[in-house]
């Protein structure tokens, strides 16, 4: 597994959802100022409801925009056995019952997916429980998280 090819390939994921999403914002922008969307009377909301998707639209782009620009400051360093998992680590973990992800630990864009050859690697946060809890572990560390009043335990299987 690649670090560098991962982080391209989120960063590339980023810019496509970016282009999404201005396209989005714009046609949502367009239909909310379009002269057939004025209102004619107090019940017809049909601008004001475009209006409201247009402004989600457009918190939508810079949220993207912001996660896109911090990951690309993001510089990778490789793994170090005496600090243990920082952001920027891309790292396997298996639960309880034997089943096996790969996260990268970013500092924005969590959740998003990325797929290399086949492994499905998912971005997460150290503002998340298990980001905030992978901070500073070493391979072969366990981990345990609260979710949702149930207890969750994991193993660092590998480091990169």
């Amino acid at each position: 597994m690649n670090k560098q090819i991962v982080h391209q390939l989120i960063l590339d994921k980023l810019r496509i959802d970016l282009d999404i999403a201005e396209r989005a914002a714009q046609t949502a922008y367009e239909t909310a100022t379009h002269e057939e969307n004025i209102a004619e009377n107090k019940y017809d909301t049909l601008g004001l409801e475009a209006s409201y998707l247009a402004a989600g639209q457009a918190k939508r782009v810079e949220e993207i925009r912001h996660s896109l620009t911090v990951c690309q400051n993001l510089t990778l360093r490789p793994y170090d056995d005496q600090r243990g998992i920082e952001v920027g680590a891309l790292l396997g973990l298996e639960d309880e019952k034997g089943r096996e992800q790969w996260l990268f630990l970013a500092p924005d864009a969590a959740g998003l997916k990325v797929d290399v050859v086949g492994q499905m690697i998912t971005v997460i946060t150290p503002r998340s429980p298990l980001g905030k809890s992978l901070l500073g572990k070493f391979e072969g560390d366990e981990v345990e998280i609260l979710v949702a009043g149930a207890r969750q335990q994991f193993a660092v299987t590998e480091v990169i």
